[in-house]
Formats: C-alpha cells, sequence, structure tokens
C-alpha cells in the first residue's frame, strides 16, 4: 500500500496548474492581452480558451487528497462530520475574505480612470454578505474578482464527501448497536465499501447527468465527477494489491469513456486523464518518491494564495500600462510577464502572512466584517464624488 502524504508530485502538478490559470486570466481579461494578440495570437487564444482547464487537475487533485484525509481505505475516519466542515469553512474563508478586501480597493483605486469590462460594480450588502458566506454563486450574485467560483465549489464537494462518507459510517454503527456481534462481522465490511461505494454513484451521476447541463453549475453535483474521480484515484493508490488498484483504474477508464461517448467534453477529457496518471504515477516507487523542482514545488505550495490574490494583481498593472502606453505591443507583452512574477509574489505574501497559519472562527468572523465593511466603504466614497 502507497502512503500518501505532502507529494512533490502533487506540488508540482499543482503549481503547473495554478501557472495555467494565472496566465488564462492574463489572456482572458484585456486589455494587455488584446495588444499582445496582435503579435502572438495563436498563444493568447490557446490561454484564453483551454488554460482555464486547469481547474479540472485542481478538482482531481481535492477530491485526491480529501479521500487521503478522511476515508484512504474507503471509510470515514470520523463519526460527525460538522466539525471537518466548520474547519474546512474557516481555512477557505480566512485566505479568501482577506484576498476579496483587496480585490475591492484595487477596483475601487482604479475605477475612475480605467474603464473596462474586468472591473466589476460598486459592491451591494447582499452581494458582499452573500461572498462573505460563500452562496454568491447559488444566489446568483456578480463575483467580485476572477476564479472566486472555485472557493464555494471546493467547500461544497468537501462538504458533500464528508456527508456521505459519515452518512454510510453511521448507518453500520446503529445496526451494529442494534444487532450486537453478527451484526458487526457484516455491517463494518459494508460501510467500508459503502463509502466508495455512494462516492462511485454520485461520480456516475455527475458524468453522465449533472455536468451535462450547465445550470447546475453553481452546485457541487455538476463537478462531483472530476472531485469523485480524484477520490477513486486516491483508492486505487492505497490499495495492497497491484490488481485492485489497476481494477480501480479500469472501472474509472469505464466511467470517463462512457461520459465522453454520451457527450464529448475535454474538461472531463482531461480530469480522467489526471486521475488515471496520479494511479500510475503514484503506483511507481521511483516516480512518487520524486522531490520535484524546487520553484515548482513551492508554488504548488502557494497556489491557493496566488489562485486568490492575481486576478487583482493582473487587474492593476492592466490599468497602469493601458494607461500609459496603451498601444505598445512590447509593453503589453513585459506588462503580463510582470503580472505573472507579481502575482506569484502576492500570492507568497498572502501565503506566509495569512493562509499558513491556523486560522480561528474569530479571525473568519473579523474578515468576514471587514470585508462587508471594505466593499460599503468603497460604494459610499464612490457615491460621495
Amino acid at each position: 500500500m502507497t502512503q500518501v502524504h505532502r507529494s512533490a508530485l502533487i506540488d508540482c502538478t499543482k503549481g503547473l496548474a495554478c501557472a495555467a490559470i494565472v496566465w488564462h486570466h492574463l489572456a482572458f481579461y484585456g486589455p494587455m492581452s488584446d495588444v499582445a494578440r496582435q503579435a502572438m495570437p495563436e498563444v493568447i487564444d490557446w490561454l484564453g480558451e483551454y488554460a482555464r482547464m486547469a481547474v479540472q487537475v485542481f478538482l482531481v487533485l481535492g477530491g485526491f487528497l480529501a479521500a487521503a484525509s478522511l476515508a484512504p481505505r474507503g471509510h470515514a475516519r470520523f463519526d460527525d462530520p460538522w466539525p471537518r466542515n466548520a474547519r474546512r469553512f474557516v481555512r477557505l474563508v480566512v485566505p479568501y475574505t482577506v484576498a476579496l478586501v483587496v480585490a475591492i480597493v484595487v477596483q475601487a483605486a482604479v475605477r475612475p480612470w480605467f474603464d473596462h469590462p474586468s472591473v466589476s460594480e460598486d459592491p451591494t450588502l447582499w452581494q458582499l454578505l452573500a461572498h462573505a458566506l460563500l452562496l454568491h454563486g447559488v444566489l446568483g450574485e456578480e463575483s467580485l474578482s476572477a476564479g472566486v467560483w472555485y472557493v464555494a465549489i471546493d467547500f461544497q464537494l468537501f462538504a458533500l464527501t464528508t456527508l456521505l462518507l459519515a452518512g454510510v459510517t453511521r448507518l453500520a454503527a446503529t445496526l451494529r448497536m442494534r444487532w450486537g456481534g453478527r451484526a458487526l462481522a457484516r455491517c463494518w465490511p459494508w460501510a467500508m465499501s459503502g463509502g466508495q461505494a455512494l462516492v462511485l454513484a454520485g461520480v456516475a451521476a455527475s458524468l453522465l447527468h449533472f455536468n451535462l447541463d450547465a445550470q447546475w453549475d453553481v452546485w457541487a453535483v455538476y463537478f462531483f465527477g472530476a472531485y469523485g474521480l480524484g477520490m477513486l484515484a486516491c483508492w486505487a493508490v492505497q490499495s495492497p494489491r497491484a490488481v485492485g488498484a489497476w481494477s480501480w483504474a479500469m472501472l474509472m477508464a469505464a466511467l470517463v469513456l462512457a461520459a465522453l461517448t454520451l457527450e464529448w467534453r475535454p474538461r472531463i477529457a482531461l480530469a480522467g486523464a489526471t486521475a488515471l496518471a496520479l494511479v500510475a504515477t503514484m503506483r511507481t516507487p521511483a516516480l512518487a518518491r520524486w522531490t520535484g523542482w524546487a520553484p515548482l514545488n513551492r508554488l504548488g505550495r502557494i497556489s491557493y494564495s496566488v489562485f486568490l490574490v492575481h486576478f487583482s494583481v493582473c487587474l492593476l498593472v492592466n490599468a497602469v500600462e493601458s494607461h500609459f502606453w496603451p498601444q505598445s505591443i512590447a509593453a503589453a507583452e513585459a506588462g503580463m510577464v510582470l503580472a505573472f512574477a507579481l502575482s506569484i509574489a502576492a500570492g507568497h505574501l498572502l501565503y506566509e502572512r495569512v493562509e499558513r497559519h491556523v486560522p480561528t472562527w474569530q479571525a473568519a468572523l473579523r474578515w468576514q466584517a471587514g470585508l462587508v465593511g471594505t466593499g460599503l466603504l468603497a460604494a459610499l466614497l464612490a457615491g460621495l464624488k
């Protein structure tokens, strides 16, 4: 059995996916990319269209790490899912709200002199509250920063997973208490496989139904196919026998092929390839022990902070560059490279100052209040001008 711990392979993969997302947003949101497209249209178009699919890699890795933490052998390591979900919410929300405060301040600063669709309108109270509670997607509120929809979906996926796993374990425990020792032998193995069966059913439902309808894309069920594939990959890696691992892999491949036969979706093809690659590499000792490349390792570790803060940095660089050198191709290209580098630097700062520290509910509430207060103050000051 392979022991899943801090993996350079996973960190490096997260680093590559993080870089792809930053470059996607640099290409998708102008105006620097609009000017740079004159010199490299194929590159800008590819980044704008395809680099965003790196989100699927994060989804798969998120499911893999969730399974390794919550249920490495298929059954829950916990009885009560709510404390787990509360800790997850706090860990996500503290750096997230810090980054949103930065986004509000940056947009308020550039809005008077940078007229561009990437700059949001002044936030409303309802919009701010929805963001603070990770409900902006389901309530249909415009995002205050690019990519923040993913944070809400990540929490939904984690919460759904804990509820599924804990529900099966609780049911088995209830039967064991009611029926005694004979049920113990029957129900506990069922609980171990029952959690996996529910996840498998959830993956199938997502890939073959929910993921086909974009109206579900604010809910976890739309993305559970990719996330669940990551969980299945973890159980394949953790399987004590090679035949078990490859049985899982063949089942995953069959689900992905069925989904792609029903409707071709490149994002699902990438999710399936990522999950199967995880099984192949993590089950290969030499690859599993790979120490990676230090800068990419580091980027993977700070990827959440970079993901949160990079849009504000890119927006600010876009505003400055387009104000002083609006038609310069060289300045646009240099500005995109500078924005990428500054995004990593800002992500590093957010990680060191906020994310890597164990958060508390008090810190989360302070920053949620700070988010609402900053947004209302920015809207008030804008109204006074």
